[in-house]
């Protein structure tokens, strides 16, 4: 399965998200629907999960919109600004990002991001 099918099929096209996008761990993108990162903004996503407790003081920016830091470990941060949000993962090769609106729910936003990362590592990725 190629990197936009994932994002068309296993994360927007679910419905919980309204945007998402797959970066290499170098923060280059590599597949996105309904959601850009602008100039640094993958880097600065990529560095951010070297220290991912500085989301909680810096929040994490997409698209130029800064995210409050309402999660953020080893694995995942998490970030919401009013009833919007984003959600991170990061397995051994790529970094998932979701975006969800105000209609979609966090929680099940979230958890779309997470399976297909559980996904992505258990087949080497």
């Amino acid at each position: 399965m190629s990197w936009q099918t994932y994002v068309d099929e296993q994360l927007v096209g679910t419905g919980q998200l309204d945007g998402a996008i797959i970066i290499g761990l170098d923060g280059n993108s590599w597949a996105s629907k309904n959601l850009t990162l602008k100039a640094g903004e993958g880097q600065a996503i990529a560095a951010l999960f070297k220290t991912p407790a500085n989301v909680f003081a810096s929040g994490i920016t997409i698209n130029g919109i800064k995210y409050m830091g309402i999660k953020g470990d080893s694995r995942s941060i998490y970030g919401k600004k009013g009833a919007t949000g984003v959600a991170t993962v990061i397995t051994g090769q790529c970094i998932l990002i979701g975006y969800y609106n105000e209609k979609q729910q966090p929680g099940n936003a979230a958890l779309v991001v997470e399976k297909l990362a559980d996904y992505l590592i258990e087949n080497g990725y």
